[in-house]
């Protein structure tokens, strides 16, 4: 299954654009802007997307985007294990 990696623009003042537009070339994934993710606390606070509807957040942009591909790798390592 391709992770959905959902992106909300009130978040962007963090920086998070730009992981979306590199995460919107990458074939093996989807991502998906939204108005507003209802995280509202998360969101002023510090970057943050969602992987698979679960939060993923980091201090900085560059430390989130680590933990996306980690959070990517290990779906695609249990749907090897896995598969449907």
């Amino acid at each position: 299954m391709r992770p959905i990696i959902e992106f909300c623009t009130n978040n962007m003042h963090h920086g998070t654009d730009v992981l979306l537009e590199e995460l919107e070339g990458n074939p093996d994934v989807d991502v998906i802007e939204y108005g507003c993710l209802g995280n509202c606390g998360e969101c002023y606070l510090f970057p943050f997307v969602l992987v698979n509807g679960e939060i993923v957040a980091a201090p900085t942009v560059p430390e989130l985007r680590e933990l996306v591909l980690q959070k990517i790798k290990e779906i695609e390592e249990w749907d090897t294990l896995f598969p449907l």
